[in-house]
């Protein structure tokens, strides 16, 4: 199975070129919220209807206000894709676990506060071998530009819990890459940098 990962495209999504695999899979920040004109949802959607995977896979990120509050009125606002949040897929044999929840920035979309994000963790159920979160985990490829970490030590407990094969994530432009460790390998999908230009 060929995953492809991205993650706060930052409505630049449709300046990506050769996307092509069995399951795209996005960590979230699709819209730009400093651009909140253009955050349109069918947009989004009409584009992951042109594109050429079996399945496409997405958790929400804090930038993305529009996604949320769609969510409140349906259980999933795209046609050509699924949102996860808090929920487990199995595609071929291959489980998926997707979650969209970030620490710290409180007045952005799908903030929950420590103790509430903690109890979000504990749902990742033990089998998963696909984690796909907005946040990071605290200490892996979480560092901004300015030094600060925004991983989530909760996240890192769940983590250290489940041992995914991959976890796949964003949120940090300044630290996309990937680590390897004995049981997982972490990818930081950021898509556009710290002045949000296309890597």
């Amino acid at each position: 199975m060929k995953i492809v990962v991205v993650s706060d495209t930052h409505n630049q999504h449709e300046k990506l070129r050769a996307l092509t695999g069995d399951v795209l899979v996005h960590c979230g920040v699709m819209f730009n919220l400093f651009d909140r004109a253009s955050n349109d949802v069918k947009r989004m959607d009409a584009w992951f209807g042109s594109l050429d995977f079996d399945q496409i896979l997405c958790v929400g990120g804090n930038h993305d206000l529009s996604l949320e509050a769609a969510l409140r009125t349906t259980h999933q606002p795209f046609r050509n894709a699924t949102v996860l949040q808090d929920t487990r897929i199995v595609l071929n044999g291959v489980v998926f676990y997707g979650a969209p929840w970030v620490p710290m920035l409180q007045s952005l979309a799908f903030y929950q506060p420590d103790h509430e994000i903690k109890k979000k963790w504990s749902l990742i159920p033990e089998d998963v071998d696909v984690l796909i979160t907005h946040s990071p985990p605290a200490e892996i490829r979480d560092r901004s530009r300015s030094g600060t970490r925004y991983g989530c030590s909760h996240l890192s407990v769940a983590v250290d819990r489940v041992r995914p094969g991959l976890h796949c994530f964003g949120h940090v432009h300044a630290s996309a890459g990937i680590v390897k460790t004995q049981h997982t390998t972490f990818v930081n999908a950021c898509t556009v940098d710290s002045q949000m230009n296309l890597v």
